[in-house]
């Protein structure tokens, strides 16, 4: 692993974190949602596809007693993180990684009765594949989940802050595109195609005013990374964004208490009929 690779696998990484303990309530509406639909069935077998550091893989087992939860990643420090999290929190028992490139071949034997697939599909070169890996994989009358953001996170109040923030997310927007072409796929349809009957589709706004104390943490990493993406930047917008970032500057996030969280984060959950 490259230096560079690894020090954006823990930036990735302590975003997502962070992701989980700012976003905390949507992540436990989210899942308690998939908990209710999946019915009070025996000792269930669950999968995290992409599970990141596994606030879901996480989520998912303290809301499904008994459960097996599988997390599955491409990243070995993702999941190094898990297991670490699931041995505090008393459920290493019941948490099993799988170091995995989804892109390969499907990791996990069935039968499997829920998975969830949070932010990780528009990363795989062909989703359809994964989806009919898991199709064939779930049992008859399981669930999939799958969340997606229809708009990306904002975290500047309204005023000149905002439209710094909207230029940057244009570029990102841009970045994305070319890097990333099935981002803002129709799950729905691309479930369905895979033979899932579809159940639901929920979005979940996110408004948080004022923000929760970690969320300068978390908008200077978001803002971090995305500098560091976005090359050729307007000179005044590039200044903003180092003043932004500039830990001890007056303009810096972790002086700030205007910030505001405002997203959605959209669930489509579906069944093997």
């Amino acid at each position: 692993m490259s230096h560079d690779h690894h020090h954006d696998d823990t930036s990735l990484g302590d975003l997502l974190d962070l992701d989980g303990d700012v976003l905390h309530d949507y992540w436990a509406d989210a899942l308690s949602w998939v908990r209710r639909e999946a019915g009070s069935e025996r000792r269930q077998r669950i999968v995290d596809l992409g599970a990141g550091t596994g606030t879901g893989t996480l989520h998912l087992a303290h809301r499904f007693a008994d459960a097996e939860v599988i997390a599955v990643d491409a990243s070995a420090e993702m999941l190094h993180r898990i297991r670490e999290k699931a041995l505090d929190q008393g459920l290493a028992d019941r948490v099993t990684t799988v170091h995995a490139d989804l892109d390969e071949a499907w990791p996990i034997p069935g039968p499997v009765d829920v998975t969830w697939a949070s932010l990780s599909l528009h990363h795989l070169t062909d989703p359809d594949r994964v989806l009919r890996d898991v199709h064939a994989a779930t049992r008859a009358g399981g669930l999939i989940a799958v969340a997606e953001f229809p708009i990306q996170l904002r975290f500047l109040p309204d005023g000149t802050g905002a439209e710094l923030e909207s230029r940057l997310l244009e570029r990102l927007g841009k970045y994305q595109a070319e890097r990333l072409p099935e981002l803002g796929s129709d799950w729905a349809a691309r479930l369905t195609a895979a033979g899932f009957a579809l159940f639901e589709e929920r979005t979940f706004d996110i408004d948080l005013a004022p923000a929760p104390p970690a969320a300068a943490d978390y908008a200077a990493l978001w803002f971090g990374r995305m500098r560091h993406r976005l090359d050729d930047l307007d000179p005044a917008d590039a200044a903003a964004l180092a003043d932004l970032l500039d830990g001890d500057g007056p303009g810096s996030l972790h002086r700030r208490d205007d910030l505001r969280v405002r997203g959605a984060r959209t669930v489509t959950l579906a069944r093997r009929p």
